[in-house]
C-alpha cells in the first residue's frame, strides 16, 4: 500500500510576507521641452520599478549644466545641444553622449492671431512683439540659426528685422510658450514638441530647407545618486530614441491633438 503523505509543519504552509522593495531615488535633469514626455516616462518607471521614486528636474539646458557643474547629482542629463555635453566631458563629470530624440522649431502664434502672421516672412512686420529663448539657451540659439537660413530665402537684412521685434529673451522654451499662451507677445519660436501641450496655439511652419534638426543627447553620467540604478535609469528614455520628437517627444505614442498649423506658402 502507498505511505501516507508526510504532513509539513504549519509554519511551512503559512503565507510568507513579500519582501519590501529596497527604496531608491533617480534624480533626471532635463531640458523643459522634453517636459511632458519625460514626466510620463518617469510615471512609467515607477510604476514598473517598485521602490524607485523619480525625481524630475526640469529648465534650460544651460542651467541644468551650471547646477551639475555647481556639485548637483544627476542619474540621468538630457540635453538639448551638444554644447552643455562637451563642457561636463570636458571636465569628466559625463560620459559620451548618444543622441536619443530629434526636434524641429516652429512659430507659434495666439489663438486669435491678432498679428495675423501666416508665414515666417511676417516676423518682420514693424511694432511686431516676438518673444525668443536667450541665445545661451539651445533653442534661442537654434531659433537664430533659423533666422540665418530665412534671411538667405527672403533676403539680406530679414534676420535683424526681426530680432529687432524681439520684446523678451525667455530662460527656457516654456517661458516662450508662457508669454505666447498669456497674449504678451503675438507671436514666438519654439519646438514642434512644445505646440501638442498647448493645443489652442496656431503654428506656423517653418519648411524643412530653412529648419533646424535639434539633437537632444544623453550622457553616462559619472556622479550619480544611485548607481545600481543608474544604467536601467538610462532605458527611460529608450522608447524615444532615435525617434523625431514631433508629437509630446515620442512619435511611438498615441497621437495627441495638435495645434492648427498655417502652412508657408513659399517653395
Amino acid at each position: 500500500p502507498a505511505s501516507p503523505a508526510t504532513a509539513l509543519p504549519a509554519a511551512t504552509l503559512a503565507p510568507q510576507p513579500s519582501p519590501t522593495p529596497e527604496e531608491h531615488t533617480l534624480t533626471v535633469f532635463a531640458a523643459a521641452s522634453l517636459t511632458d514626455a519625460i514626466t510620463e516616462i518617469g510615471t512609467a518607471f515607477e510604476a514598473a520599478n517598485l521602490g524607485v521614486t523619480v525625481v524630475l528636474n526640469f529648465a534650460g539646458s544651460q542651467a541644468l549644466r551650471t547646477q551639475i557643474e555647481e556639485g548637483a547629482v544627476a542619474d540621468v542629463f538630457a540635453s538639448a545641444n551638444t554644447k552643455e555635453m562637451d563642457t561636463l566631458a570636458t571636465a569628466g563629470i559625463v560620459g559620451e553622449a548618444q543622441p536619443f530624440v530629434n526636434n524641429l522649431l516652429t512659430i507659434i502664434v495666439p489663438p486669435d492671431n491678432p498679428a495675423g502672421l501666416s508665414t515666417p516672412q511676417d516676423l518682420t512686420r514693424a511694432g511686431l512683439k516676438l518673444v525668443l529663448a536667450a541665445e545661451e539657451v539651445p533653442v534661442g540659439k537654434y531659433a537664430r540659426q533659423v533666422l540665418d537660413k530665412l534671411d538667405v530665402l527672403y533676403g539680406t537684412g530679414y534676420r535683424d528685422a526681426v530680432l529687432a521685434n524681439v520684446v523678451s529673451n525667455e530662460d527656457n522654451v516654456k517661458q516662450v510658450v508662457a508669454k505666447v499662451q498669456l497674449g504678451e507677445a503675438d507671436a514666438g519660436i519654439v519646438y514642434t514638441s512644445d505646440v501638442v501641450a498647448a493645443p489652442e496655439l496656431v503654428s506656423i511652419e517653418i519648411l524643412a530647407e530653412q529648419n533646424v534638426i535639434a539633437i537632444f543627447r544623453l550622457p553616462s553620467c559619472r556622479r550619480v545618486a544611485s548607481p545600481r540604478w543608474h544604467r536601467p535609469s538610462l532605458t527611460m528614455c529608450c522608447p524615444m530614441r532615435g525617434r523625431q520628437c514631433s508629437m509630446r517627444g515620442d512619435s511611438a505614442r498615441p497621437e495627441a491633438p495638435t495645434a492648427r498649423r498655417i502652412h508657408d506658402p513659399v517653395t
